[in-house]
């Protein structure tokens, strides 16, 4: 069986073709062994969480109409900076906005992983570009050039972040943008398309751009025994 999703559906679809899922979860509530999922090109701001295993048989099969035209991202659009002084802007953030998980308060660590100050699994992205992230709001309100860096001029745009009464602020240079004009987002997911337990296997994933996941730091010597992640179960299938 064909599963249909659009972006751009309205929310009563059933998933037929002419009534379109509006999102990838929906589907893969119902997706079973056989099913192929086609994803019309758009934006798809969610964590998809597959329900069911496909078969050695019958695999699932998520796939994009059009190759990289379905876009599933971790991070969410933010358009309520207010300046903060000179090129520096400040987004307050409600922590209910990151549920049970807080890029922005989850500190980078793990084997391998030796940094000067800590940094954060979140980021803040101006049309689609990382900037970086510094240890104070005084390094963000006159951000200097990171040599080490292969793109030095980028290194200026640079964020910091810090907690106030549930509430998330983020401070960013933006080098005279708008962040309000333009794209901005930042991370809230820590996961894109990853199954909550293990065992979810024969599943191919084909055509998609997956990005913007608020991950953790993982050394070149992770999940060796596995494609991508501990969950990822027998039978997976990445696919360009």
């Amino acid at each position: 069986m064909q599963i249909f999703v659009s972006s751009s559906a309205a929310r009563n679809g059933c998933g037929e073709k002419d009534a379109p899922f509006k999102t990838i979860s929906e589907a893969a509530k119902v997706a079973r062994p056989g099913d192929e999922v086609l994803v019309a090109p758009g934006i798809y701001r969610e964590c998809v969480c597959p329900a069911h295993a496909g078969t050695e048989e019958e695999r699932i099969i998520y796939r994009s109409e059009t190759p990289l035209g379905a876009v599933i991202t971790g991070a969410e659009q933010i358009k309520n900076w207010q300046p903060f002084d000179g090129d520096t802007w400040l987004a307050r953030i409600p922590n209910g906005l990151f549920g049970d998980y807080n890029p922005y308060t989850e500190e980078l660590g793990g084997d391998w992983y030796l940094a000067l100050a800590p940094l954060h699994t979140g980021e803040v992205y101006l049309n689609g570009v990382s900037m970086y992230e510094v240890a104070s709001l005084k390094e963000v309100l006159d951000p200097q050039i990171l040599s080490k860096s292969w793109n030095t001029q980028q290194t200026q745009y640079q964020w910091f972040t810090e907690q106030e009464d549930g509430v998330t602020l983020i401070y960013a240079n933006f080098r005279g943008a708008d962040p309000n004009r333009e794209n901005v987002e930042i991370n809230v997911r820590r996961n894109c398309f990853y199954p909550d337990r293990s065992g979810v296997g024969y599943i191919t994933v084909s055509g998609f751009v997956v990005k913007q996941a608020a991950t953790q730091w993982a050394p070149p010597t992770a999940y060796q025994d596995g494609m991508i992640g501990p969950r990822w179960s027998k039978g997976w299938i990445i696919e360009d």
